[in-house]
């Protein structure tokens, strides 16, 4: 009789539409909180408002008793006590395809570009699990940027995850527009989470360019948007270059910037109570930290780079923030105030920067054409101060000569600008023709005329003048 009692319980409570709809009780700021609905941490519910408004869609972002803690993804004007909250019964997804391509996205993975709605048969989850570490395979193809200062120096795998570190006005945005105008990547996927409403188009248009734009999904949330907001432009656009990584495509992901995801994440986390901890960031921001960074990288088949840009407080490297991401990552470029201040554009101060997986990826002549010219760099910079008083003496030091000799030829190579993309055979015979070295064509996967390249001692003289304003974001 139990039984029967119990199957019959059951039956009615599967089907209480009062479970899966709550009343709004509060609002405290960014944070709602109502009495049911029946729904699970990341599920999407609509807030059904009075007076013909559309609903305002909200995520459960905590549980507390009978109460549950809602937050936005638009603003809660308009919400008062009483509005009815309705469980979708499952968490955002992105519908997903090839007709992203060339598209502005916002949080939820809806138009934002004033194009047609995105329809697809095809839907990602927004939360997904990092890929197997067992079945994730190595990385071993180098993944060309354009850009001379990293293709040459520091050279990035096809699947692996660098950080970009920098200040405000240094040049992130710039360098990732140019990355991803120049890249050998199937696809890109850019993330634009806390960003000025003006950067949006600004990166769009002068930045990415109509070339870049073509191959390239374009995912926005802007500063004045809700924290839910930002955190879930995040996750949608590493669900998006998750799709293209599954259809086996090599996916460029350029994130900017995990700062302001981190300060989202801080903002939800005190929201719902947790305690500040290191300089006020909760708990979870360092838990979600390495759960996000993790989704990129190689998988079973296809890959996704990861460029994911760290806005530094301060130009503090050490700050919390700084110094968590710098320890998931595969490598760190450090942008340099002091080089942006001589209007030495990219502004990348090598000697500071690494890439963990260089030495894999380049060839054994490569190698050692970048060892030499790292070496003349940190001569001249431990001598620098020296030099530029007067105090060196030519001849006093064999090694010193040596980099000051090369110090002019050094600096043209690393100057490059906006508009002048850098093949990867013509890095690689700039950085032959400095070290005296004779690099094979199979090192850069093209071959000339007897299967080696060919120098051009004109790029030894490479003009140092360049529109350096272009830099300037």
């Amino acid at each position: 009789m139990i039984d029967i009692f119990d199957k019959y319980v059951s039956a009615v409570e599967s089907t209480d539409p009062i479970k899966y709809t709550g009343i709004v009780k509060s609002v405290k700021g960014m944070l709602i909180e109502s009495y049911g609905p029946q729904a699970v941490i990341g599920e999407v519910c609509s807030i059904i408002l009075s007076r013909g408004h559309e609903p305002v869609f909200a995520e459960v972002i905590g549980l507390e008793g009978s109460t549950v803690q809602l937050m936005g993804y638009q603003d809660v004007q308009g919400i008062e006590i009483g509005c009815e909250v309705i469980a979708s019964g499952s968490v955002l997804r992105v519908p997903v395809g090839n007709m992203l391509l060339g598209r502005v996205l916002n949080a939820m993975g809806k138009a934002a570009d004033g194009k047609e709605e995105i329809v697809s048969s095809v839907s990602y989850p927004v939360y997904a699990p990092a890929p197997d570490p067992m079945k994730r395979r190595p990385i071993t193809d180098r993944m060309v940027t354009g850009v001379r200062a990293i293709d040459g120096l520091l050279a990035i795998g096809s699947g692996q995850r660098i950080g970009i570190f920098a200040g405000s006005g240094v040049g992130k945005s710039t360098l990732l527009g140019m990355i991803a105008r120049n890249t050998n990547a199937d696809i890109n996927v850019i993330a634009l989470i806390g960003e000025r409403g003006r950067e949006v188009i600004d990166f769009i248009e002068n930045d990415l360019g109509p070339e870049g734009l073509k191959r390239s999904v374009v995912i926005q949330a802007t500063s004045d948007q809700t924290p839910v907001a930002r955190l879930r432009g995040a996750y949608t656009a590493t669900a998006v270059a998750e799709y293209f990584r599954d259809q086996g495509k090599n996916v460029m992901l350029m994130f900017d910037s995990v700062t302001r995801y981190a300060k989202a994440q801080r903002e939800v986390g005190l929201a719902i109570g947790e305690p500040p901890a290191t300089r006020g960031y909760t708990p979870s921001v360092f838990e979600n930290l390495p759960k996000l960074l993790e989704r990129s990288g190689t998988a079973e088949k296809g890959s996704i780079t990861g460029f994911y840009t760290v806005l530094v407080d301060g130009d503090d490297l050490d700050e919390p923030i700084s110094d968590t991401v710098r320890g998931i990552l595969d490598g760190h470029i450090i942008l340099s105030r002091k080089l942006a201040q001589r209007y030495h554009y990219p502004a990348i101060d090598v000697l500071a920067s690494i890439s963990r997986l260089a030495n894999r990826v380049s060839g054994p002549v490569t190698k050692k054409a970048a060892g030499f010219i790292r070496r003349l760099m940190a001569v001249y910079e431990e001598s620098e101060d020296m030099i530029n008083v007067g105090a060196y003496q030519k001849g006093s030091n064999p090694a010193i000569d040596d980099a000051i000799a090369h110090h002019d030829k050094i600096i043209s190579f690393l100057n490059q600008e906006v508009s002048d993309p850098a093949p990867l055979v013509s890095t690689l015979n700039m950085m032959g023709a400095l070290a005296h070295m004779e690099i094979p064509s199979e090192e850069s996967g093209v071959h000339g005329p007897g299967g080696r390249h060919k120098y051009d001692k004109t790029m030894e003289q490479s003009s140092l003048s360049y529109d350096q304003s272009a830099w300037q974001e």
